[in-house]
């Protein structure tokens, strides 16, 4: 998937939906409560989701690197009349403080496209202890059946799991990352976080995909093509000095 998720993705996808297949927050509960909490959308392209939460109550900020986005974004939150800072910095790297928030989320944003050996650390210093991190990405079976040849995903598989790593899209040169699942868990344990959820969605038999041919419906109802995590930073325990 192309760093131009969110401009693909269809005008009419619902907000607080995950993935692909638009998938209600309200049943899968992976942000929790939001009013009167620090968020960080992390890549939020047009900030759909940034906009929604912010009309929930949420104090959002919508990073992004990628002008373009920002621009959809800014749009975005001046026609809708809410409060959103929008800030333009690679996720690998952000200008926030430690401890600045107490949600750091992203629906195929920078989780998909930067590296996370660097995203994972970076979420947990700006995590306040007991924050929430979530995010949904390329399932790492998708990204194994997915045939650069054809631009389509398969039901054979075209490379290796063990060495998934910087996926480059031939036909846009957009770059994308996918790892082994137990990598992401390794990451999140090494740093500081508690897996709360793992989720692989099938989506309902009537489900419509926002985002054109990235998976089929028949294809996705036999394997998972979206991974979606919550985790949550470990709080130190009273007494014992952070190591944070």
């Amino acid at each position: 998937m192309s760093e131009d998720f969110e401009r693909n993705r269809r005008a009419d996808a619902a907000p607080e939906a995950w993935g692909v297949w638009s998938l209600p927050e309200g049943e899968l509960q992976m942000l929790g409560d939001v009013h009167d909490r620090d968020v960080l959308e992390y890549g939020c392209g047009a900030a759909h989701w940034s906009i929604a939460l912010a009309r929930r109550g949420a104090r959002v900020v919508g990073l992004d690197n990628s002008q373009r986005q920002l621009m959809h974004a800014n749009r975005a939150v001046e026609m809708a009349a809410v409060d959103v800072s929008l800030v333009h910095a690679a996720a690998e790297a952000t200008p926030f403080t430690d401890a600045s928030f107490d949600i750091v989320f992203c629906d195929h944003g920078a989780m998909s496209f930067a590296p996370p050996e660097r995203t994972i650390p970076e979420v947990a210093r700006i995590l306040r202890p007991g924050g929430v991190f979530a995010f949904s990405v390329e399932h790492p079976l998708h990204a194994m059946a997915w045939d650069d040849r054809e631009n389509v995903v398969s039901r054979t598989l075209h490379r290796p799991y063990f060495t998934l790593d910087r996926l480059v899209d031939p036909a846009d040169d957009g770059v994308g990352f996918s790892r082994p699942i137990a990598v992401y868990v390794a990451l999140l344990h090494a740093h500081g976080f508690t897996l709360e959820k793992l989720l692989e969605p099938r989506p309902p038999v009537n489900a419509v995909s926002t985002y054109g041919a990235f998976v089929s419906l028949a294809w996705a109802r036999d394997y998972p093509a979206e991974l979606l995590v919550r985790a949550r930073v470990r709080a130190p325990l009273l007494g014992v000095p952070s190591n944070r």
